[in-house]
C-alpha cells in the first residue's frame, strides 16, 4: 500500500458530561465513520495510566485525552481505527477502556453507526485490537440492509467459548466481547465512546454460539431518564424490542443462511438479567487477560 493512500487523523475532542460536551458533539459533522473522541481510562493514585494490571471493576474517575487515529482509507481492507494515549502509544479499546464509569453506567464503543451497513468490528486477533471492517473470502462485509441502531461492544467483557450456558440451551460463548444495541436518537460514529445504561438483553444463538445483545441507551439521549428497564422501552420506544429481535433473527437470510434463534423464551430479558450477563462476561474477560483461560488467537495487548 503506497504512502499516498494512507490517511491518519489524530485530533481529539472532550467527552465529559454537561452542556459543553453536548455542543461539541452537535457541532461535529455527520460521517459514516468515526469522529475522534477522548476516552476514560483507569488511573492509579499517582494518576498514571494503568494498562498492565487491569482491574475488571475499575471506575473511570479521570478523563484524560486519548486520541483515535485512522490508518488507511475507509472501506478498504487496510482501514483501521486505533486508540492511542497521550504519548502516542497505541492502546486496546477492548482491554484498556474500563467497563464501568460509575453510577450504574458503562462505557460503550460504537463499531457500526445506526443507519449504516459496513460490518465494522474490533479485531480481537490483531495487536491493540483496532476497529476494522470484517471480511469474508478476502472481501469487505456489509449487512444486506442498514442497522437501525448504534451497535458496538462493551469493553472488558468476553463471551467464553468454553462455557456452556445452562440457561440458554447449553450454548457456548462466541469468543467476542458483549454486543450492545444502543437505541437513542443520535447517530454515533465509528470509534465513538458513549456512556450508556443497560435496559435488557437478548440471548441470540448464532450457529450454535451464544451472542448476547445488550439493549442500552446513551445517557445523553433526551429520553434516557424515562427508560430504566425493558417495560419502559416498550412504553417509550414502542416496537423497538421486537424490531431488534427480528433484525438480528433475519439479517443472514438474504445470504441464504437460516434465521438465528433466541433463548430465554425468545424475549428480551430485563435489566437485572442484563447486569448479570455483564458481570459474568466481565469476570470471564478478567480470567482471559490473567491467562487463567487460554486465549487462543486472541490478542491480549
Amino acid at each position: 500500500m503506497s504512502a499516498a493512500r494512507v490517511m491518519m487523523s489524530t485530533t481529539t475532542t472532550t467527552i465529559g458530561g454537561g452542556a459543553s460536551s453536548s455542543l461539541l458533539f452537535k457541532a461535529a459533522a455527520a460521517s459514516p465513520f468515526f469522529k475522534p473522541r477522548s476516552v476514560s481510562l483507569c488511573f492509579n493514585n499517582n494518576t498514571k495510566l494503568v494498562f498492565k494490571k487491569r482491574g475488571f471493576a475499575c471506575s473511570a474517575l479521570y478523563r484524560p485525552h486519548v486520541q483515535i487515529k485512522e490508518e488507511g482509507q475507509p472501506e478498504t481492507l487496510e482501514y483501521r481505527v486505533f486508540f492511542v494515549d497521550n504519548s502516542g502509544k497505541k492502546v486496546s479499546p477492548w482491554h484498556d477502556i474500563p467497563l464501568h464509569v460509575g453510577d450504574g453506567a458503562f462505557n460503550f464503543i460504537v463499531e457500526i453507526p445506526k443507519e449504516s451497513s459496513a460490518k465494522m468490528e474490533v479485531a480481537t486477533d490483531e495487536i491493540f485490537t483496532p476497529i476494522k471492517q470484517d471480511t469474508k473470502k478476502g472481501k469487505l462485509r456489509y449487512y444486506p440492509y442498514n442497522i437501525n441502531w448504534n451497535y458496538g461492544l462493551l469493553p472488558q467483557t468476553w463471551e467464553d467459548p468454553s462455557f456452556a450456558n445452562p440457561e440458554v440451551d447449553g450454548a457456548f460463548g462466541d469468543n467476542d466481547p458483549v454486543d450492545v444495541v444502543e437505541i437513542g436518537e443520535s447517530r454515533g460514529n465509528v470509534g465513538q465512546l458513549m456512556k450508556v445504561k443497560p435496559l435488557g438483553c437478548l440471548a441470540m444463538i448464532d450457529e450454535g454460539e451464544l451472542d448476547w445483545k445488550v439493549i442500552a441507551i446513551s445517557l445523553d439521549d433526551p429520553r434516557a431518564s424515562l427508560v430504566h428497564d425493558v417495560d419502559d422501552v416498550e412504553k417509550h420506544f414502542p416496537g423497538t424490542l421486537t424490531a431488534i429481535r427480528d433484525w438480528f433473527r433475519d439479517y443472514k437470510i438474504p445470504d441464504g443462511k437460516p434465521a438465528n434463534n433466541f433463548g430465554l423464551g425468545n424475549k428480551a430479558a430485563n435489566k437485572d438479567y442484563a447486569l448479570k450477563v455483564i458481570t459474568e462476561t466481565n469476570e470471564s474477560w478478567a480470567k482471559l487477560v490473567k491467562r487463567s483461560t487460554p486465549a487462543g488467537e486472541l490478542s491480549l495487548v
